[in-house]
């Protein structure tokens, strides 16, 4: 799979020879959903917590006689029927959204969405990218002459340079292939990866 390597100006200098079974491999749609919402779903954290009719705070009273007033019958206002009431299947802080995901799987599914992005134009490769000093302005020039507004920088190695001048810089995301995850991939625009990057993508995904 040959993939466009990019100059500092952005611009389409020549092609690079890519791993085929990373960036070549057909786009499995239901493969790629599944790994998204298993990712966002691990993400999750069992905080929210509801009351049952036992743990709301109630009065024990009947609420009004049993006949002759036409209302259905109430024995406490603590019914999950009554404004206030507890809950029938009340959410706990112990409850558990993580979905598991095959690494086999897990691994098709991000070449997947590689080989996709490399079709649509949306991924590039750079020589390496790297800044002098800790400077965010120095990091928006650069993307700016390249014309990126919505990048994820997949970078073999994020050094504390890098790390500063870009973690201030909206819809700018520098990271290392094991970092790399399915929805920041769907998310950005345009996706550059180094090519030292791409030799460790292909151990992990290939």
């Amino acid at each position: 799979m040959q993939l466009e390597l990019l100059n500092d100006q952005g611009q389409a200098a020549s092609k690079y020879d890519a791993p085929e079974t990373v960036f070549g491999r057909e786009f499995n749609e239901d493969l790629v959903h599944q790994i998204v919402v298993a990712y966002q779903a691990n993400a999750r954290q069992g905080t929210r917590a509801q009351k049952d009719r036992e743990q709301v705070k109630h009065s024990t009273k009947k609420p009004f006689k049993q006949k002759g007033t036409g209302r259905a019958r109430a024995g406490m206002t603590s019914s999950p029927l009554w404004r206030g009431g507890g809950r029938i299947f009340p959410n706990s802080p112990e409850e558990n959204f993580t979905q598991k995901i095959n690494k086999k799987m897990y691994r098709a599914g991000m070449a997947s969405i590689f080989s996709q992005l490399a079709r649509e134009g949306r991924l590039a490769v750079v020589d390496s990218l790297k800044v002098e000093s800790p400077k965010t302005k120095v990091l928006a020039a650069k993307f700016k002459a390249m014309n990126l507004d919505s990048v994820l920088v997949i970078a073999e190695e994020v050094d504390e340079n890098l790390y500063l001048a870009s973690r201030n810089l909206v819809n700018v995301l520098v990271v290392e292939p094991r970092y790399a995850d399915p929805v920041s991939l769907v998310h950005y625009k345009k996706v550059l990866v180094t090519k030292g990057a791409i030799d460790k993508l292909k151990e992990m995904f290939a």
